[in-house]
């Protein structure tokens, strides 16, 4: 039924707290729910044609009926998983569930931790604190322009950030001491993500570039980018997806540094590649730009430019495509006691030529759902947890038919 799937990810764009969202200190998240609230409503006319609308009630974006079906499947996922980060939410999209959280540092580092930093990249480091990224530039980059010891913070997700001034250590040097930093960082210490956070400017007036790169754990098993691999299929990375999975189970990759970039890569791709059976992109604006700023103006403008986009790709969409719309998990910028990941429930759109309109899959168990269905299609043994929903589609397509 399919030859070529594209899994798209709106990253950070949950549809509602999961029933244990208050052991994350999560309840009442909703992120675009409160977004489409907060702004009095969202016109995102290709996203509600989806299906979109049937899946939570978001002003502005209608629910579809019986007469106006939308043209693509639609339903909400729920991470099994322990944690909401980014790592452990596309892993779960990949097909690995992490039973166990990555370790966090509310209180910053240990400081034998930090000392055995400093000892291997011969550098010394201020701040070890939780913090929000433009924050710490603020409140430090100054010290860290007159002293070039590098900023070192996390947040509550399993993050050790390493931030630095472009002309003080050098992006690929920053790069460097991140790598080590990974290698360093296993077993108990073993977080989900070293990130370099570059960033220039002057006192007062810093700004974080796009040289951000993300030096993510191993995933614990075997994921279906793996199993693409390894049963002769090609698989291409847009944006920051080659990170979060370790660089492990493409075999190309572009880069793209912000939203806009990602949706021309993945134009250009759908409209001309035929080279890999598997496309996975992230639009990781939603979170880094919006999300963790509580910024609710900029994601909404944001959806908005989304969906223009969306409206330039689904055209593009060939007979035996399957386009796949996701997220990994919330981060609502309404909720302003927090600017960190929120534990929700995410969408799940699926369209393609072939798939039947109108197709509601309902509340899955588990993102892991995305990766058996992907299996399915290309005819891969798994030990993936999950039920694929491409039977609901099929069936209804030949029944339809």
């Amino acid at each position: 039924m399919f030859k070529r799937v594209i899994i798209l990810i709106i990253d950070a764009c949950g549809v509602g707290a999961l029933p244990d969202a208050d052991q994350y200190g999560d309840v009442g998240a909703a992120t675009l729910p409160n977004i489409a609230h907060a702004v009095g409503g969202l016109t995102l006319p290709h996203c509600q044609n989806l299906g979109l609308g049937n899946i939570a009630d978001i002003k502005g974006v209608t629910q579809s009926t019986n007469d106006a079906k939308p043209i693509g499947c639609f339903g909400k996922m729920a991470e099994r998983s322990v944690g909401k980060d980014s790592t452990c939410g596309h892993w779960e999209i990949g097909g690995v569930v992490i039973d166990r959280p990555l370790p966090v540092f509310p209180d910053g580092f240990p400081a034998e931790l930090v000392d055995r930093f400093e000892t291997l990249t011969g550098i010394k480091t201020i701040g070890n604190i939780t913090a929000s990224g433009t924050e710490i530039i603020d409140r430090l980059g100054e010290e860290h322009c007159r002293t070039g010891a590098i900023i070192l913070y996390t947040s509550a997700d399993s993050v050790f950030q390493l931030a630095a001034h472009e002309e003080v250590i050098p992006l690929e040097e920053q790069y460097k001491i991140c790598q080590t930093a990974r290698e360093m960082l296993q077993g108990e210490f073993g977080v989900g993500r070293v990130i370099a956070r570059p960033f220039l400017g002057k006192a007062g007036r810093f700004t974080r570039t796009t040289g951000r790169k993300d030096f993510s754990l191993e995933p614990p098993g075997q994921t279906i980018l793996d199993l693409m691999l390894t049963g002769g299929f090609s698989t291409l990375s847009i944006g920051k997806i080659f990170d979060l999975f370790a660089e492990r189970g493409f075999s190309d990759r572009v880069k793209a540094k912000n939203n806009t970039e990602v949706m021309d890569a993945l134009i250009a791709a759908v409209r001309s590649d035929r080279d890999h059976d598997l496309i996975f992109a992230n639009c990781v604006d939603f979170d880094m730009l919006w999300g963790h700023r509580n910024d609710v103006r900029g994601f909404a403008e944001g959806l908005v430019a989304f969906d223009i986009r969306l409206g330039e790709l689904l055209p593009l969409l060939q007979e035996d495509d399957l386009l796949i719309i996701t997220a990994d998990h919330g981060c609502d910028p309404t909720l302003k006691h927090s600017t960190d990941h929120t534990r929700e429930y995410v969408p799940l759109l699926a369209y393609g030529p072939k798939t039947t309109p109108g197709v509601n899959l309902g509340t899955r168990d588990t993102f892991a759902d995305v990766a058996c269905t992907v299996a399915e299609i290309f005819g891969l043994r798994h030990s993936f947890p999950g039920t694929s929903f491409l039977r609901e589609m099929e069936i209804l397509n030949q029944n339809d038919t």
